[in-house]
């Protein structure tokens, strides 16, 4: 602490503002991490319960009701309102085939589901990627004043180069720091995310039969 403290006293605007950057990495990436893991948990919770749910169900009205209270980050219920929602009168869609529409409606609710369940990754990823040279940076730019300043001095002994240079050396160890946990957290939510992905994918397709079964079926029982 004390290292970080005369860094900051000592240090000019370059070394400030990599400290401020690293700073601001480390704040925004476990908010992000906490925030991610909070969702993700919520969601890989509600998405094994609420597919139980919506198939063990009567019909499709008491499905979506039983979803209603229980998929709390909306990853099941805009895929099963998708599949409902009719086309605007007029348009490409509503004359289009009617497998096609329910396919791409399906889709495009599952893309947008996904995109949401990503929301933060790139976050986790570019400061898992950056803050390591971020910290390097500033290691680079201390031991360079340091040496500067020693040079000035002209008696280069190792108690004078030791301290301000391991003093700068602290920088690349908070880079890491920052970075390790992204990493980490960027990795585990990755798996989290395909995860959600394949049974969200397996569902849209179960809902896609389900829904064009029940569309052959009611010809043949109009009959």
């Amino acid at each position: 602490m004390d290292g970080l403290q005369h860094l900051w006293t000592q240090g000019d605007v370059v070394s400030r503002a990599v400290a401020l950057l690293l700073f601001v990495m480390s704040v925004s990436s476990w908010v992000a991490i906490v925030w991610k893991g909070w969702v993700l948990s919520r969601a890989r919770r509600d998405l094994t319960a609420g597919m139980i749910r919506f198939w063990d169900a009567a019909d499709m009205g008491a499905a979506r009701a039983q979803l209603l209270g229980n998929d709390r980050e909306r990853v099941l219920l805009p895929l099963v309102d998708a599949a409902a929602q009719p086309p605007v009168s007029g348009s490409i869609a509503a004359n289009s085939d009617p497998e096609a529409r329910l396919t791409r409606a399906l889709r495009d609710s599952l893309h947008r589901v996904l995109a949401r369940l990503r929301a933060g990754q790139v976050l986790l990823a570019s400061v898992g990627a950056v803050a390591p040279f971020v910290g390097l940076l500033g290691t680079v730019w201390g031991i360079y004043h340091a040496m500067m300043a020693i040079s000035a001095e002209g008696a280069a002994t190792l108690d004078k180069v030791a301290g301000p240079v391991g003093e700068a050396l602290i920088m690349t160890a908070v880079g890491l720091a920052v970075a390790i946990p992204a990493v980490l957290a960027y990795n585990v939510f990755g798996l989290l995310v395909s995860s959600c992905e394949a049974d969200l994918e397996g569902f849209a397709h179960d809902l896609r039969e389900t829904l064009l079964g029940s569309r052959r079926d009611r010809p043949a029982l109009d009959e």
